[in-house]
């Protein structure tokens, strides 16, 4: 992006445009307000938030390649070649305008002082925060011929910006190494495929940007991401597993009311749509705005296609946005000069003009290719016909699964055991396979709180399958029931009866199989119970170890071998490997699996920001594509453990 579409930024980028707003307070006493979470989430946001300081340079124009090293001590290292921050003394605090930046919260060159025209890290909080949660942070700024460098402990300045050194009379840019605080954060050990996730991601959204991660501890990896096509080529990645119905990614671009518009869309031959909105290159997940004004558009323009051009009789309705987006695959990126976002999450853009920008600009680029391209155009609306016939062929089954108070008086076939207590809270239901565990998860549960739904053999594969296929399942048909939510529009966190949902399956193959095929299905219609921390998976054990009357149980080839080396090995020893749920009886279920006080169980969680991946996980394994599959397997068979053949 140019400089000239959006206005001109001022290259003189000085310790005056640097703006205090307020001090830096309580970050290290609550750091959860700032970076949502001390968990591994919020360890690699601090990552984020000085790459995304490196992309507002990129995004300004001054910046063509970031580099993010995992250093050797799980310190994080981040070299950009932007302007650098500025070194020059602030005129109000009397310190570095640098010195400012890393520790003032709400200051930066992101508040009307002709640093940056549009900017992902709107609230200025980032670079300080970052400091403020490290054991210590050390700033290099190349600049003028020199090499300026300060150091900072726990948000604290250590050393004066002094310069340690020359560097080529043109190079420019900021290079920032921290290490994160054991004291405050959970974990502090980097994940290189979480990084890696992110970091594909933001190229892909910034156009030419390229961005190198290297790992350098023992594995010593090693990529480079940089993307001619931007979006265009995000589309195709998300599409990988998928085939699409068209060779050409749908694209439109423009500027509207001073917002920059990119769109990029296909369909393909699945029946989820994978929609992805962005402004300032942040991910809204709760969409916003531009999410609707590209809905708009995208409904009206091929409604008024299909007319002109008697793809839709008279008689027949219009197509609804859902029928139209079955099986897209789209991302929409705005860049705006002053974002408004509803929460301090950035969830969801409230921006009136973004909608009027997104619907104008896709609207007329859109039916300028369809008139362009009318086979494309017949493809896409013959797809959104069938699914409008399925829609309709759904209605009924929806409504008859729609939850109507209690479940008295709806017959349940999936044997639903219940749980007297009515407070949701206090309740969790097992998914269970078959009816032999089934029937010893009845025996074994505490009927107040713990209900047991048996399941017959494995669930639908809801990636294959369009709406009315899944309403006709009886097994979905049980859960969606018993859940109490409904699903899709009619999806209602508040009247969810059970706050734990755990799938309990057989620690084999064939297990693991139908966990995926639930969780494709609950990602898929339910994605609010797992995002919100509902869904969990039961882990039973392995092993069965017995000597002199005592009985050890065993979760891991690992924890059998700890077993077996404290109590020893030899003849005296019974070990006994667990082919199923259902050869153990009620009692060892319930002390093994299903009591509070000692069963494992792991919650599913998923990180919004790189939901796309998520899904994509999802078609890689459930889809239609073999070879997609077989190399995720490949690539991740090392970390399975345990897998009974």
């Amino acid at each position: 992006m140019s400089n000239e579409k959006l206005g001109a930024v001022e290259n003189d980028y000085g310790a005056e445009q640097i703006q205090i707003l307020e001090g830096l307070e309580a970050v290290r006493k609550r750091p959860g307000m700032y970076i949502g979470t001390t968990s591994s989430r919020g360890l690699h946001h601090l990552v984020y938030e000085i790459v995304d300081n490196a992309v507002d340079e990129a995004l300004a124009g001054f910046c063509s390649e970031i580099l993010v090293v995992i250093n050797k001590d799980n310190s994080i290292t981040v070299e950009d070649n932007g302007r650098g921050i500025p070194v020059g003394m602030h005129p109000k605090a009397g310190i570095p305008a640098v010195e400012v930046v890393f520790t003032v919260l709400h200051a930066g060159g992101k508040f009307g002082g002709g640093g940056y025209k549009v900017s992902g890290g709107l609230h200025g909080v980032g670079a300080s925060v970052v400091n403020a949660l490290s054991d210590w942070l050390e700033v290099e700024i190349f600049h003028d011929g020199n090499v300026y460098k300060q150091r900072y402990e726990r948000g604290n300045t250590i050393t004066k910006l002094e310069i340690v050194g020359p560097c080529a009379k043109k190079k420019t840019g900021t290079k920032v190494t921290f290490k994160p605080d054991e004291s405050i954060f959970e974990e502090t050990v980097y994940d290189f495929d979480t990084l890696k996730t992110r970091l594909r991601e933001t190229a892909f959204l910034t156009k030419n940007l390229k961005i190198v991660l290297k790992d350098a501890r023992e594995q010593k990896k090693e990529v480079t991401f940089q993307y001619e096509g931007g979006i265009k080529e995000f589309v195709t990645y998300l599409n990988k597993s998928k085939t699409a119905l068209y060779d050409r990614v749908i694209y439109c671009e423009g500027i509207k009311d001073k917002v920059y518009v990119e769109v990029a869309f296909q369909h393909n031959d699945s029946y989820n749509e994978s929609t992805y909105s962005f402004v300032n290159n942040i991910l809204t997940p709760e969409g916003g705005m531009h999410l609707t004004g590209f809905r708009n558009a995208i409904t009206k323009t091929f409604n008024d296609y299909a007319r002109k051009n008697k793809l839709l009789k008279e008689k027949d309705e219009n197509l609804t946005g859902d029928d139209l987006r079955e099986g897209l695959t789209a991302i929409i990126s705005v860049k705006i000069e002053d974002p408004q976002f509803e929460g301090q999450t950035k969830q969801k853009l409230g921006n009136s003009e973004a909608r009027g920008a997104v619907d104008a600009v896709v609207s007329e680029q859109l039916t300028y290719f369809l008139e362009q391209t009318p086979s494309v155009a017949k493809i896409i609306v013959e797809k959104a016909l069938l699914a409008q016939r399925a829609r309709a062929a759904a209605r009924h089954a929806k409504e008859t699964t729609r939850r109507k108070g209690a479940l008295d008086s709806f017959k349940l076939p999936g044997k639903l055991a219940d749980c007297s207590d009515k407070n949701p809270e206090n309740c969790e239901i097992f998914i269970v396979e078959g009816d032999s565990a089934g029937g010893s998860a009845k025996d074994a549960r505490t009927r107040a709180t713990q209900a047991i739904l048996p399941l017959r053999g494995k669930i639908l594969n809801v990636e294959k399958a369009r709406l009315d296929k899944i309403f006709a399942n009886a097994e979905i048909k049980t859960m969606i029931t018993a859940f109490g939510t409904g699903i899709h529009d009619d999806f209602d966190i508040s009247k969810l009866r059970y706050h734990k949902i755990i799938i309990m399956t057989d620690a084999d193959v064939d297990g693991a199989h139908i966990s995926t095929l639930m969780l494709t299905f609950l990602y898929r219609f339910m994605p609010e119970l797992i995002k919100q921390g509902h869904v969990y998976l039961a882990q039973p054990p392995l092993y069965k170890v017995e000597r002199n009357k005592k009985t050890w149980y065993a979760y891991s080839d690992d924890e059998l071998n700890k077993i077996l080396k404290e109590i020893g090995r030899d003849g005296n020893n019974k070990i006994q490997r667990y082919k199923g749920l259902g050869e153990m009886d009620a009692e060892q279920l319930w002390e093994t699996t299903m009591d509070p006080e000692r069963r494992v169980l792991l919650r599913v969680s998923m990180d919004e920001e790189t939901e796309s991946e998520v899904d994509l996980t999802f078609t890689t394994l459930m889809g239609d594509k073999v070879e997609p599959r077989r190399e995720f397997i490949e690539a991740n068979a090392k970390f399975v453990k345990n897998l009974d053949i």
